[in-house]
């Protein structure tokens, strides 16, 4: 660093007082920058005041100095000379060795500036690995991009009205059996995911109100992906089964409040998050995701939930013990005109293995399988339809049923055209096992439809299935926006009466509004209306009382992500 223009004037002035008669400058020093002023200032310390030898010399009285100007006028002239000479020459020296200091102190203070200069490019660079920015989550970034991190969420407040509650009359020893209106945090979910060295990624998700607090809190998603160049992937970890478009989708994206009802009483009740390892390959125009997997994660526990009142494992939400599940799905887009003009098909299957365990004297232990149904609603889910275990009896009873093993199948389709799109799925259950020969549950359900605003359902390539959709104006209070409106109708139809499973038939209509003020935001309200419920036969004391009766309920769901 170079002297500042101050000091380079200083220096100058102190060079050619050696010509002067008389001079003298006081000096200050900054205290911090160490920088050389010739005013005072803030923060500035007087160094002192440099004069030329002769100037400090004390004047003395007039008669001295007269006597002195005598003698030089009657000395030597050479002599005089000689002393004038040696006066400048130490004033020089005085000077140069002034110079030089200020020099030497300059040099330092750019040393160090220089050092601190180094310290602060290592300060920022140190700063410069990590990034952060949000939207719609809070993300983190390494600055070589190996390290990325977006902490998720996501809160669903839910409500349930019952409209119609006509339920018939228990036994005079049970307790009135019906649908209770009242509201609950339908889900509460905190993640993180991301990727590391680019070609892996990860997530982790909580839900803090898994199982509706009838069992603890759980796990969702927790696995590690491995991603190819081209769009093969590999997974293993805690992952939802590929199986159905309803189910790919996330409950963030669902058009209705809750999943229609075959989906929830084959994939979603019995948990369709399982641990294990997956394969997925995904282009624009078709994908296939194929897993092999068995339990979910989760403690053991005896607790019984709303869904599965078994006193079953709960990991399962108590609807049973598998052993192991192989499932895969085949979707794509035949016709595929634009992102908002499609045609979506696809196909499922599963094949899972049962457990059941016994004492032994032969007594049921625990274990086997159940399916159960609740009408769209959300609140109070309780089993309206409900197959109680399919694995009864002692082991050495030759009337007795064990539940091996189930085969499922499902065929899905959809169609979006601008602001317009449908949906339909089929899906059915086999059941094997003693007892058992092949007995089929099956359901399927439809619905349409439509933006207000002019917005499309939005697809997700990697899934298979929809995606966040994002309204063409969000809502302004003062503004123009109004969010995006949609408005939905469908029917969902389920039977799970077949061969020696009696486990009841329902069907219902409902229909939809929803608002979705933001991207991440959505107020959704459903009414539903029970067509016919049939629970005739059914073991279960509590689903036999639903027979015929005749149901409407309001629901409604406010939901935030970030």
């Amino acid at each position: 660093m170079r002297l500042s223009r101050l000091t380079l004037a200083i220096t100058a002035v102190l060079g050619s007082s050696v010509s002067t008669a008389a001079f003298a400058i006081d000096l200050y020093v900054d205290t911090k920058t160490e920088q050389i002023y010739a005013k005072p200032g803030p923060g500035r310390v007087h160094m002192g005041s440099f004069v030329k030898e002769d100037a400090a010399k004390p004047a003395g009285n007039m008669t001295d100095r007269a006597g002195d100007k005598a003698v030089a006028k009657t000395g030597d002239t050479r002599a005089d000379s000689t002393a004038d000479s040696a006066t400048e020459k130490t004033d020089a020296a005085e000077v140069m060795a002034l110079r030089r200091d200020i020099e030497l102190k300059a040099k330092m203070r750019e040393a160090r500036l220089v050092s601190d200069m180094a310290s602060l490019e290592e300060r920022v660079k140190e700063t410069e690995k990590t990034k952060m920015k949000y939207g719609p989550g809070l993300h983190f970034e390494s600055k070589d991009g190996n390290f990325t991190a977006a902490i998720d969420g996501r809160l669903q407040v839910d409500s349930q009205y019952n409209i119609i509650n006509d339920v018939q009359s228990p036994a005079a020893e049970d307790r009135p059996y019906e649908l209770n209106s009242g509201a609950t945090i339908r889900r509460a979910r905190l993640g993180v995911e991301g990727t590391f060295y680019k070609k892996w990624d990860y997530k982790f998700e909580y839900d803090f109100s898994r199982g509706n607090g009838a069992v603890t809190s759980g796990i969702t998603d927790a696995f590690i992906r491995y991603n190819f160049d081209n769009p093969l992937s590999v997974k293993v970890g805690s992952f939802k089964e590929p199986f159905s478009l309803e189910e790919a989708t996330s409950n963030r994206f669902y058009t209705f409040v809750e999943r229609n009802m075959a989906v929830n009483t084959f994939l979603d009740n019995p948990n369709v998050y399982k641990t294990g390892v997956g394969v997925n390959y995904a282009v624009p125009r078709w994908q296939t995701g194929i897993a092999f997997q068995t339990e979910p994660v989760g403690s053991w526990s005896s607790a019984a939930t709303s869904i599965n009142p078994n006193g079953n494992n709960s990991r399962n939400n108590g609807s049973g013990d598998i052993s192991w599940a192989s499932t895969g799905r085949i979707s794509g887009r035949p016709w595929l005109e634009s992102e908002t003009k499609f045609l979506h098909i696809g196909a499922s299957a599963s094949h899972t293995r049962v457990n059941t365990q016994y004492f032994g004297n032969g007594n049921f232990a625990n274990g086997g399988m159940s399916f159960g149904a609740f009408p769209a609603v959300n609140v109070d889910r309780t089993n309206v339809l409900n197959t109680s275990n399919l694995s009864t009896g002692n082991k050495n009873d030759p009337d007795s049923r064990r539940v091996e093993s189930y085969n499922r199948w499902g065929a899905e389709t959809a169609l979006v055209y601008g602001p317009f799109s449908a949906q339909a799925e089929y899906l059915q259950t086999d059941i094997y096992g003693h007892g058992y020969s092949g007995e089929s549950l099956f359901g399927y359900y439809g619905y349409a439809s439509y933006f207000l605003t002019g917005e499309s359902r939005t697809y997700h390539v990697k899934n298979g299935a929809w995606n966040r959709l994002k309204p063409h104006q969000a809502f302004q209070l003062n503004g123009p926006g109004w969010g995006a409106w949609e408005i939905a109708a469908g029917y969902d139809y389920l039977n799970m009466n077949d061969g020696v499973i009696r486990g009841g038939e329902a069907d219902l209509v409902k229909f939809g509004l929803n608002w979705y003020p933001h991207s991440n935001m959505r107020v959704m309200t459903n009414y539903v209306h029970v067509l016919d419920v049939n629970t005739a036969g059914v073991t279960d004391r509590r689903s036999a009382a639903f027979n015929n009766a005749n149901l409407d309920a309001w629901v409604t769901r406010f939901a935030v992500e970030f």
